[in-house]
């Protein structure tokens, strides 16, 4: 990058201000060429020579300005590109004019910000859940003992089985942060379509009934991706009491609509905050949206609640292809 900086870049007025300036030029010298030489050579002989001559002026200036300014910002959108899709990207090695070459810098060094935040944040996530991982299958493993150890009063039953349950709350935390942060790594790039995972989510979800709407639209994620997605979904929909969900797939987004509860006013602004969940009591982490907001969100895609008279409805917007 030092090396591309000492290279004289000229500014992006320059660039700017000599194309129309040259565009003015040529236009005003062909009609003065045009005034001087058609009485020489001819008017449609000066006409056919200026033409060319012009011709080849503008090429010239079409040039520069794609060198200067489309191929320069072409670049560093491909670059930005391919990092989004969790590519490693090749930089871009040619900055037309002082300003690109200024915001080309910016989006390398936010890009490598970007890249080892996201590296720490998984290096702690697998590093907390493999030190506690030990640690709570000890206690769980000296609950399941003291359980069984004869004599064990009513108090202190009820204190192991608080202590066993709390040992499992643990173990589906230290689960649910590690798919948090896989889920932030974008590999589920594909297609599928919902016909190609309904048999699957009806066999998870025996209790739900699954209606499918757009069954063959494509949709921009791979089947293991928009799987996890869904299994989230339909077991926060069927943990709230829901026994019917509608999947709605069209063009760049799906719709997924329960007849559930739905979702007080008060919570609507805190389901997508790690660890809230109104379920805990049957087994909810509160992660599960998290981690379907952080795969979506790698890919380029977004998760909302939008307003329902029944139930509770997530509409699912794809980025455009």
């Amino acid at each position: 990058m030092a090396r591309l900086r000492r290279k004289w870049r000229p500014s992006l007025g320059f660039v700017l201000g000599g194309g129309l300036a040259g565009t003015l030029a040529l236009s005003l010298l062909g009609l003065v060429a045009l005034r001087y030489l058609g009485p020489e050579i001819g008017f449609r002989r000066a006409a056919l020579l200026l033409a060319l001559l012009i011709g080849l002026a503008t090429a010239f200036l079409g040039y520069l300005l794609v060198r200067l300014l489309l191929r320069p910002i072409t670049a560093l959108a491909d670059y930005a590109a391919a990092v989004q899709r969790g590519e490693v990207g090749r930089p871009p090695s040619h900055f037309g004019t002082q300003e690109l070459s200024r915001l080309g810098a910016a989006v390398l060094d936010m890009t490598g910000t970007l890249q080892r935040r996201e590296a720490s944040i998984r290096g702690f996530a697998d590093h907390v859940t493999h030190e506690l991982k030990t640690p709570v299958t000890s206690i769980r493993a000296a609950g399941e003992l003291l359980q069984d150890a004869p004599g064990l009063g009513a108090q202190d039953a009820a204190l192991v089985g608080q202590m066993l349950g709390a040992a499992d709350q643990m173990q589906a935390h230290l689960q649910a942060l590690h798919r948090v942060t896989a889920a932030r790594a974008p590999e589920h790039h594909g297609q599928v379509r919902l016909d190609d995972l309904v048999g699957t989510l009806r066999d998870d979800f025996p209790g739900l009934d699954l209606h499918i709407e757009g069954g063959r639209e494509l949709i921009p994620l791979a089947e293991s991706g928009l799987s996890i997605v869904l299994q989230h979904l339909l077991k926060n929909s069927q943990r709230h009491g829901a026994t019917r969900v509608r999947l709605t797939a069209e063009r760049g987004r799906l719709i997924v609509q329960d007849n559930g509860p739905g979702i007080s006013e008060g919570n609507r602004d805190r389901i997508f905050v790690p660890f809230f969940t109104t379920a805990r009591e049957k087994g909810g982490t509160g992660m599960g949206l998290t981690i379907a907001t952080n795969l979506l969100g790698a890919h380029g895609a977004r998760i909302a609640l939008v307003p329902s008279e029944e139930g509770a409805r997530f509409e699912i917007v794809f980025p455009a292809a």
